[in-house]
């Protein structure tokens, strides 16, 4: 089903609003993935459970929902998409899916990158970009993070996710 007029997400934080316009021309099946579960309240509830200031900031794991079980960061809608690498580069304020080593295992997860990320190229579906927001994404990047072992990239207070919203563009 399309619209007539572009869609755009309105994730709303704790620490604000971030508004992502999509790039269904570079990444159709991703695009309309995230809009369905966006739709679907799936991000509702949710938090970015992975932020590594200069690189990026993770969320849209349901396992990060308050009284989930499971691991942060493992979970995700029950089944993957097939990747759509495009010469989009990942650059600050560009969203992405997360995925685990298969280029075919994203699902539900992505990251806004917070700085450059140019070897991230072509090597994951970059599907959108920050229009508005970037004080917010700034704000969790900034967020003090722990953790064991060695990426100690887990926020020490909660970044949560009330909603993600999908409105016509402006």
């Amino acid at each position: 089903m399309s619209t007539s007029k572009p869609e755009q997400a309105i994730i709303k934080t704790a620490y604000g609003d971030m508004t992502i316009a999509f790039w269904p021309d570079a990444a159709p099946k991703t695009v309309e993935n995230f809009k369905k579960l966006a739709k679907a309240g799936f991000y509702d509830g949710t938090a970015f459970h992975r932020v590594i200031k200069g690189f990026m900031i993770q969320g849209g794991c349901p396992n990060t929902k308050e009284g989930a079980k499971g691991m942060p960061g493992t979970g995700g809608p029950g089944y993957q998409i097939k990747a759509e690498f495009n010469p989009k580069s990942h650059v600050r304020g560009v969203i992405s899916m997360a995925r685990s080593a298969h280029p075919d295992s994203a699902g539900s997860q992505f990251f806004i990158c917070h700085g450059d990320a140019k070897f991230l190229d072509r090597q994951y579906t970059a599907f959108g970009e920050l229009v508005a927001g970037d004080d917010v994404l700034e704000k969790i990047a900034n967020v003090p993070t722990r953790g064991s072992g060695g990426e100690k990239s887990e926020p020490a207070d909660r970044v949560g996710i009330s909603t993600v919203q999908i409105v016509a563009s402006a």
